[in-house]
């Protein structure tokens, strides 16, 4: 099953990029070294994302940055060059289309070309065929008609490359300068009816998708604290994804998790990459800073039941959500607030009676317009939304997976404050 699934995701590189040296290679070089040397960097280019993808596995952790930087750059790129050339198809087709409508009137407005009888060479001709010049030019092409006329084709090939190439550099550009920089704080207010008038105003400082890894370390979970320190909060929620490795490569990358400050203490549930990462571990690590880990169970906090449930990649484990374990038995007239790390546990929330549940893993979809493709699976991308008349709050998360790019999803660090109907 692997190996059927490689050779899928090998034979649609392979499709991208032969598209690409199509539209960046073919179509803005003559014949020659030039195009010789750009088919070369593509197929390096090509090649170097499953180099990546494989390396970043193998390699000992200090050394998949290595890899991981340009190889994880240039997918984003390839992502966005991909998506601005397929939108410049509708022009190209609307140009080539009008210099076609226009070939006819320039043909009428050309002169005539002069026929001279084939029964004899011209005197003086050193063509023994009999063709004359003007009668072997007018079975050309003529130069009227612009779409034979290569330096044309050139010019719409390097124009559109240039658009595009222009337009996909500046999006990884902003996309890797937002990624890099500091997480936006979000204060979203939500009512639940049933919230006691004690807990008025109960701040839950909420986090995502750390992605601790090849590319983020620990000075990005260092600046994740003092965000969440700076707030104030009554409780902090981490749910899922916090790591991209093991505990012995990102152990003390995760350390700063333990100086988190709130009233009623940090909360953690596991995410589809801890699943990837060896859980257990990571659940031991985590409960060790400090940091309690919710596995499908919930906790009084003052009137309020807090529950959070494993997501549903450890299913394949046996180790996946149980709701009724974590959810039945309770008090129903008590709100509820879960946490899960994927929106689509909504479901599942909504038929338990869950008041509101905190979830990520979307990461807002990351690169515009691939949140798009995220929407098919998730029933809220990002923000505030409802799913079978339960509250569910996504954040965009503070890191970022693959590329280290977010265009039009920046990161976020959210403050949920809790009021009464």
């Amino acid at each position: 099953m692997i190996v059927v699934f490689l050779a899928v995701v090998l034979l649609i590189l392979g499709a991208i990029h032969f598209y690409l040296w199509k539209r960046l290679v073919k179509d803005t070089t003559a014949p020659g070294r030039r195009r010789r040397a750009g088919t070369v960097a593509v197929i390096v280019l090509a090649l170097l994302l499953p180099v990546t993808l494989v390396g970043t596995r193998v390699l000992p952790h200090s050394q998949q940055p290595i890899l991981a930087w340009p190889g994880y750059l240039w997918l984003a790129l390839m992502f966005y060059l991909l998506v601005t050339l397929a939108l410049l198809e509708l022009p190209r087709l609307a140009l080539r289309l009008r210099l076609r409508r226009r070939t006819p009137a320039a043909a009428e407005e050309a002169p005539a070309a002069i026929t001279v009888p084939a029964t004899s060479a011209l005197p003086g001709s050193d063509d023994p065929s009999g063709v004359s010049p003007a009668e072997s030019s007018a079975s050309q092409p003529s130069s009227a008609d612009p779409t034979f006329d290569p330096a044309r084709r050139l010019l719409l090939g390097r124009s559109l490359a240039a658009t595009a190439g222009a337009l996909s550099v500046g999006a990884v550009g902003i996309g890797t300068w937002q990624a890099l920089g500091e997480p936006q704080l979000k204060r979203i207010p939500i009512r639940l009816a049933k919230l006691p008038a004690s807990m008025d105003g109960f701040k839950i400082a909420l986090v995502s998708d750390i992605h601790l890894g090849p590319l983020l370390g620990r000075s990005h979970t260092e600046r994740i604290v003092r965000i969440i320190n700076s707030v104030d909060a009554d409780l902090v929620a981490v749910v899922g994804d916090l790591v991209d490795g093991s505990v012995a490569e990102l152990g003390s990358a995760a350390e700063p998790l333990q100086d988190l400050r709130a009233r009623h203490g940090s909360f953690f549930v596991t995410g589809n990459h801890e699943y990837f990462s060896g859980y257990q571990e990571w659940v031991d690590e985590v409960n060790s800073l400090g940091v309690r880990v919710l596995r499908n169970e919930r906790v009084d906090i003052q009137g309020l039941d807090l529950a959070g449930v494993n997501d549903v990649t450890g299913a394949d484990v046996g180790d996946g959500p149980d709701f009724a374990k974590a959810l039945g038995g309770r008090d129903t007239a008590r709100p509820v607030v879960l946490l899960a790390h994927q929106p689509v546990q909504a479901h599942d929330a909504a038929r338990h009676g869950v008041d509101l549940q905190l979830s990520g893993h979307t990461h807002g979809g990351q690169m515009v317009p691939f949140n798009l493709l995220v929407g098919l699976e998730a029933p809220v991308v990002a923000g505030l939304g409802n799913v079978d008349g339960t509250q569910v709050y996504v954040t965009r998360g503070a890191g970022f997976w693959g590329p280290p790019v977010r265009f039009g999803a920046p990161p976020d660090i959210s403050v949920v404050e809790l009021h009464g109907a």
